[in-house]
């Protein structure tokens, strides 16, 4: 069957997206379309702080950053020195590959991800620096301050809707069709998008599965009227595809 998964593709990968391998290997065909756009700001203020370093989502704005701290080899192996949090797997993957060790893999959401940050470490530790966007939710942070851990955050994007986003969708409907499935990856995906989904689907939107990444995005798109056919169990291609594959059974 035809699922739209609206995301940007993996950075930094060789090969097929992890999620249209994985729904491919249910037998669906899968179609990425890039739903968000960066602009990169205080990336040399960011740099220069080495603290204890907390990575937050998107994945993209991973890669932007770590670069910016490998590029500079005095950073990178103070850095290495330091606890360094992901909040999933495709983060982790990321900073894998600059050769950084991070803790948090099998979060999956900053309410998880607060709670190890919480069991490692207390009030005497130098401030987390968390590295975030111009849109993001406040659950890592309430959760540490309320619990005495300092925090040191640094907007270092700005996100905005992609620019090619509504024409997209609509070269997309008109060549393939109203899809079968639908999967939001963020809160974010959900404001830019759902509107032209909406006009485009007609009548048929009510018999698309629609599928989330996550709780947070599942939230928003019942916050939108939208019946969640399946959230994944963790932020992974693996748990998402076999989501939408018992969706669509």
């Amino acid at each position: 069957m035809h699922v739209l998964l609206l995301k940007e593709p993996r950075e930094g990968g060789s090969g097929p997206d992890p999620y249209v391998k994985e729904l491919a290997s249910h037998g669906h065909k899968a179609i990425l379309i890039p739903v968000l756009s960066f602009t990169f700001v205080s990336l040399k203020t960011l740099s220069d702080k080495v603290n204890t370093v907390c990575m937050h989502q998107p994945e993209k704005i991973h890669t932007i950053t770590l670069i910016s701290f490998h590029a500079s080899t005095t950073v990178f192996e103070e850095r290495a020195l330091k606890p360094l949090y992901a909040v999933g797997s495709q983060t982790l993957y990321l900073q894998l590959n600059l050769g950084l060790v991070p803790l948090g893999e099998d979060t999956g959401t900053a309410d998880v991800l607060s709670r190890l940050i919480l069991e490692r470490e207390d009030a005497n530790i130098l401030p987390l620096l968390f590295p975030c966007g111009s849109i993001k939710r406040e659950v890592l942070p309430t959760a540490l301050r309320e619990n005495g851990i300092p925090l040191d955050p640094l907007m270092v994007y700005q996100t905005a809707q992609h620019p090619d986003l509504e024409k997209n969708l609509k070269n997309h409907f008109t060549e393939q069709g109203v899809p079968d499935s639908i999967a939001f990856f963020s809160p974010s995906g959900v404001k830019f998008c759902l509107e032209t989904v909406r006009r485009l689907s007609g009548e048929r939107l009510k018999q698309i599965k629609f599928a989330a990444i996550g709780p947070t995005t599942a939230d928003a798109m019942t916050a939108e009227g939208l019946s969640v056919s399946c959230s994944a169990d963790k932020p992974t291609a693996e748990h998402l595809a076999t989501g939408i594959a018992k969706a669509l059974q």
